[in-house]
């Protein structure tokens, strides 16, 4: 009686393949399986391509088989674009206050105006009003010596000094002093910001020595003053008088502009040279 097989049997049954050649039968080769390793085998394989097939569908694939996938995208862009947006919206109104405020430092508006340099200089601290104003001696024969000695470049008790003070000036422009008279940086002028294509006046009688073009200044006019005092004016957009010209004190000789290659904006650079040394302009001259 033939024995009735089990599951068992036959799954752990072994077979063998033997691969021969058609022509002569010789064997080639030969494995041994069974089939619990056979559906082992298939399992892991499909279980593989399976995982493998997953992965590329979500990353590499995602754009053919992820119908959600190109909007994600969008959606990501979208909301790098909302944050750049939303930034340069922030760095625009910051800019506009900036531009604001400045305006009305240029057209004189100065009520409720806060100066930045409060906040550095502690603004909640009370002023308290010297007691007592006068010089004390020690500091007065100090002041005398000093003026008297070589180290000061211009004496004040110098004739023609004090002739310059007593003189009137008119302002050449009304506007914001970005950058101070500082000799030890090499300024030996102010930097007067103003509007484009304002006028620029004449601080005194005087006769014009030169006006032409430089590489660094742009447009350059100087004047010369009676005291060996002489004026400067440059970056101009345009030059209205020419050498030789007799000019009254107040009447209008240039342009404001931003010619040179020494700027970076519309403004009046203004210089002051009395006898051969430079002059802080504004101690004579207010913007």
């Amino acid at each position: 009686m033939k024995p009735k097989k089990t599951l068992s049997n036959w799954l752990t049954t072994r077979y063998q393949l033997i691969i021969r050649n058609e022509e002569n039968f010789a064997e080639k080769t030969s494995m041994g399986f069974t089939y619990s390793k056979v559906i082992l085998f298939s399992v892991i394989l499909f279980t593989g391509l399976f995982v493998l097939s997953l992965f590329m569908s979500k990353t590499i694939l995602a754009k053919w088989f992820d119908p959600k996938h190109e909007q994600m995208v969008l959606n990501q862009q979208l909301f790098e674009l909302a944050l750049k947006v939303d930034s340069l919206g922030v760095e625009v109104d910051r800019k506009d206050r900036f531009i604001a405020n400045f305006q009305r430092v240029l057209s004189g508006d100065t009520i409720n105006f806060k100066d930045p340099a409060n906040s550095i200089r502690g603004e909640g601290q009370p002023l308290t009003k010297p007691a007592n104003l006068k010089p004390a001696p020690t500091d007065s024969a100090f002041r005398k010596d000093f003026e008297k000695s070589d180290l000061s470049l211009i004496s004040l008790t110098n004739s023609k000094y004090r002739e310059l003070q007593e003189t009137f000036f008119y302002s050449p422009i009304t506007g914001f002093v970005s950058d101070q008279y500082d000799v030890k940086k090499g300024h030996m002028g102010v930097d007067v910001v103003a509007k484009a294509n304002e006028p620029i006046k004449c601080i005194a009688d005087g006769t014009v020595v030169f006006s032409s073009w430089t590489q660094d200044s742009g447009y350059v006019i100087v004047v010369q003053h009676r005291g060996n005092l002489l004026s400067t004016y440059k970056h101009n957009a345009q030059l209205l008088k020419k050498v030789g010209t007799f000019v009254n004190g107040g009447e209008i000789i240039a342009i404001v502009g931003n010619s040179g290659e020494l700027t970076n904006g519309p403004h009046l650079h203004f210089e002051l040279w009395y006898n051969g040394n430079s002059l802080n302009p504004e101690e004579f001259v207010t913007f």
